[in-house]
């Protein structure tokens, strides 16, 4: 069975339904991108590699990536941290607002878990997935560790994936951020950046910037994410242009990204084009930006995902 295991951060997610009640869920961006790839092609392995405590909440996040169907072998229970929350808002456009409470966040704690064993059960996936919020958040004296088990991987022939996602409050300088993403740049065998946080690092502006940008290293796969205006995809010598149909009735922006790397992943493995993948890939990021909530509800998006021919 193909395999690809999902490491990251999942957190409590809340949000206002009215002036006197909370809504609460669970979403992060390596978990929306679990989420989406599993509902969208459930032949594939699909694993989260985390770190939950051992409370009620915990224990409430645990059921719920069952029921969407994860491999929870690798979900790791640390006796003393808990899940990190966020409070969303949205305006009238879909943009998003957070405000976070994870500094005692359990998933900070997850490389220690990771032993020698651990990574070598590891090395049986097809692809491994992390984006630049678990980079960001892990302990900065792990950070070694962390580089040292993604070469096991990558030696025992497992794809390394890295979606660039930049939040500027999780590092102490955008020059450790830099640093951090270049490494992982060299590293990983397919890379998802999106035009926004290029131009913030690197002061990438376009399509064509970031894939001259991207020369430098030896990625087989390259797929920069240029909003609502389109894709732009590098796989060996072919590169190609994907113009993608903008979504007008925009509820809520917050995982657009995540949805898209989770069907375009999902999609490659299971051997589409990069054509067909991007397609998809889209299909999903606007199918749930329609909907409130970095999760959309299970019976709309697998039904729009069905028009799309999944």
């Amino acid at each position: 069975m193909t395999k690809i295991f999902f490491l990251g951060e999942c957190m409590v997610e809340l949000r206002e339904l009215d002036d006197a009640m909370m809504g609460q869920s669970f979403a992060g961006d390596v978990y929306n991108s679990a989420v989406y790839m599993k509902r969208c092609f459930p032949k594939i392995s699909v694993s989260m590699i985390t770190a939950i405590g051992r409370d009620r909440l915990s224990e409430k996040m645990l059921s719920r990536f069952k029921s969407e169907e994860l491999d929870t072998q690798f979900v790791f229970r640390h006796p003393s941290k808990v899940p990190g929350m966020y409070f969303i808002e949205t305006d009238s456009a879909g943009e998003r607002r957070f405000t976070y409470w994870r500094n005692d966040s359990a998933a900070k704690k997850i490389i220690p878990f990771l032993n020698d064993d651990v990574v070598t059960q590891l090395t049986s996936a097809d692809m491994f997935f992390f984006s630049g919020i678990p980079l960001a958040i892990i302990d900065e004296d792990s950070r070694d560790a962390f580089w040292q088990k993604l070469e096991r991987l990558k030696l025992a022939g497992v794809k390394l994936v890295f979606d660039p996602n930049y939040r500027a409050q999780l590092w102490a300088s955008k020059e450790e951020a830099i640093e951090q993403f270049n490494r992982a740049f060299q590293i990983s065998d397919i890379a998802l950046p999106g035009i926004e946080d290029l131009n913030v690092l690197y002061g990438i502006t376009s399509a064509p910037e970031a894939i001259d940008f991207f020369q430098q290293y030896q990625l087989a796969e390259l797929v920069v994410k240029d909003g609502p205006n389109s894709v732009v995809t590098l796989t060996g010598t072919e590169r190609l242009s994907h113009q993608i149909i903008p979504v007008t009735n925009v509820v809520d922006t917050t995982s657009a990204g995540d949805a898209f790397n989770g069907v375009y992943l999902g999609a490659r493995l299971s051997g589409r084009t990069v054509f067909d993948a991007v397609q998809l890939g889209a299909k999903a990021a606007g199918t749930v930006i329609q909907h409130p909530g970095a999760i959309a509800p299970l019976v709309a998006f697998k039904q729009a995902m069905s028009e799309a021919g999944i």
